[in-house]
């Protein structure tokens, strides 16, 4: 079992200055919003905490007397998670209303048109997680089957805003280059999107579906 002294890659014979300067480097390095581990981390604190504790201990049995006790070092502040408020409509108003991806002013006919939450709204997407998950943790029932980028069921046409999606090999190029996405396997880097979601429905994409449309 690694000592504290190991766990804070310190020597034994480090002063209370040097440990405090390896508590920080490694609470850095194994906290959870840098890559770290949760579980990690508590090691870490837990070994800054014993040696702390065994120094005035010793202290105190040398000069025979209380010493005062330091002030516990505060964690390292989490950093505030990047959020992008989506904008969605789905696809299927477009045909009841006449519609198309291509209008400009698309949203603005939704926002008048007085939708009910189920075709057009918003939601917010937070740190890492994917659009999908964002729209399912607000309630929304967006489609979807394989969850990894298997297929075309969660596709989203991205009319505002940016994504990053994870390793696409399904939407064809050109689709793509209309700002078609998985939402599973994308996440937002804009502070701002509007989507149409359900875009399955696009006669491009049908052959995508899993389970595949019945002929």
């Amino acid at each position: 079992m690694e000592s504290p002294f190991e766990i804070l890659g310190v020597s034994p014979d480090a002063d209370e200055d040097e440990v405090r300067q390896a508590y920080r480097r490694r609470a850095k390095e194994t906290h959870p919003d840098q890559g770290g581990s949760k579980r990690e981390f508590q090691r870490v604190k837990a070994a800054y905490e014993t040696i702390s504790e065994d120094e005035l201990d010793e202290w105190e049995e040398r000069r025979g007397g209380p010493r005062p006790r330091p002030r516990p070092e505060p964690e390292p502040a989490e950093p505030e998670a990047f959020q992008t408020e989506v904008e969605y409509l789905e696809y299927q108003v477009l045909d009841d209303y006449g519609w198309s991806l291509d209008d400009d002013d698309l949203f603005e006919k939704a926002r008048r048109a007085g939708l009910d939450e189920a075709d057009h709204g918003h939601f917010v997407v937070t740190g890492d997680d994917s659009l999908l998950e964002a729209a399912e943790d607000a309630g929304q029932s967006w489609p979807f089957s394989c969850r990894g980028g298997a297929c075309a069921n969660c596709a989203v046409a991205v009319v505002e805003g940016e994504m990053e999606v994870f390793v696409d090999h399904v939407i064809p190029p050109e689709l793509s280059e209309k700002g078609i996405v998985l939402s599973c396997i994308g996440t937002p880097t804009t502070e701002t999107m509007k989507v149409v979601c359900n875009v399955k429905h696009l006669p491009e994409l049908e052959d995508l579906w899993l389970p595949p449309r019945p002929n």
